[in-house]
């Protein structure tokens, strides 16, 4: 099977070098019945494609080991004046034995119209008529391959300047995730040890919860991005933790459009601004918290808010973010660019409201 696959390429490289001189002899068995007519010669057009085709299938042929020649001495190799002097040597090789085929090709052809030459005859026109022509032609392909390769250069190392970035980005984001989900779990577990002393039915129900939030983070371990719902659930399950711990002082209400369920959004995305609001904004509170997490789809935007009523964020912002929020930033820029908004505000009803967005 290997082997098959190497030479079906080869093949059809041969098969693309053929239709190349075809079309070229074509163009020019054109350019020779016209010009004919104009002069007023009698040439058919199958006398010209049969006299074009003739000189182009030849430089067919040689071009074959010329792409070979170009490939082994190229002009970026550590030598030039030596690269430069093969080709000069190869240039007038070719062109002679372009002559000389050519001369065999129009003997044989003079023979099938029964108007037989001798090899001389055919060969010492064509040397004066075509040998400089010859190197140009030579030049061209010789051009043309390496056009040809470093066009084929500059496409892979294009692919593997983005697989490259491809690869930091999605380590960026795995460094990122592996540093939120210990910081979530030690949170958790300091709310757990501050109720073993005063309440460990409460204390334990916690436990439970949060081996179930982890069991819920083994099916997407590492993963940048999630499904809204499997977001939305995760949240959920963070929230009964939570609900736990603050008894009947905290109460939330989740409105998420339907229509965005399945939408890919980042893998924890939710669980650092809820944390965020339930600890500095609802946490240094006496009265009731109240949290509200709204998610909506306008056209190719997704909207996600979450919002308090707690104290909400002092004049001039916060003096420093804490590492969910910087976290957080830090993956939006990795994921969308400037593609994304990510703000802190005071709600005019009170408390502190995040507000999101990322393209669908």
């Amino acid at each position: 099977m290997t082997a098959v696959r190497p030479l079906s390429r080869s093949l059809l490289r041969l098969s693309g070098v053929g239709a190349f001189w075809t079309l070229v002899g074509l163009a020019f068995a054109s350019q020779f019945y016209l010009s004919s007519t104009l002069l007023g010669r009698s040439v058919s057009w199958g006398q010209a494609i049969t006299y074009s085709l003739g000189d182009w299938y030849v430089w067919a042929l040689l071009s074959v080991p010329i792409l070979w020649l170009a490939r082994r001495f190229p002009p970026e190799g550590s030598q030039p004046w030596r690269t430069a002097g093969i080709h000069l040597v190869a240039a007038l090789f070719f062109s002679l034995i372009y002559v000389m085929l050519r001369a065999l090709v129009g003997q044989v052809h003079s023979s099938l119209i029964d108007e037989p030459v001798t090899f001389l005859e055919v060969f010492r026109p064509l040397m004066v008529k075509t040998f400089p022509f010859n190197l140009l032609i030579y030049g061209v392909i010789i051009s043309a391959s390496h056009a040809i390769e470093y066009y084929r250069k500059y496409h892979e190392r294009t692919v593997h300047a983005l697989e490259l970035e491809k690869h930091l980005t999605e380590a960026r984001l795995q460094a990122l995730l592996r540093q939120l989900k210990p910081h979530f779990l030690f949170n958790t577990l300091n709310g757990i040890a501050s109720l073993m002393h005063s309440d460990v039915d409460a204390a334990d129900r916690m436990l439970v919860r949060l081996s179930e939030l982890l069991r819920l983070t083994m099916h997407h371990p590492g993963q940048p991005l999630t499904k809204l719902s499997e977001e939305i659930a995760f949240i959920e399950k963070y929230l009964e933790i939570e609900r736990i711990r603050f008894r009947d002082r905290l109460t939330v209400a989740i409105d998420v459009d339907p229509t965005a369920l399945d939408i890919e959004v980042p893998s924890l995305i939710l669980q650092p601004l809820v944390e965020n609001a339930i600890r500095h904004g609802l946490e240094p509170q006496a009265r009731p918290g109240h949290l509200d997490i709204t998610v909506r789809r306008a056209a190719e935007i997704l909207v996600l808010v979450v919002r308090d009523n707690g104290g909400g964020q002092p004049p001039g912002g916060f003096t420093r973010e804490g590492i969910g929020l910087g976290n957080t930033r830090e993956r939006l820029r990795e994921l969308y660019g400037d593609r994304h908004t990510f703000t802190l505000a005071n709600h005019p009803q009170g408390g502190l409201e995040i507000r999101l967005t990322i393209p669908v």
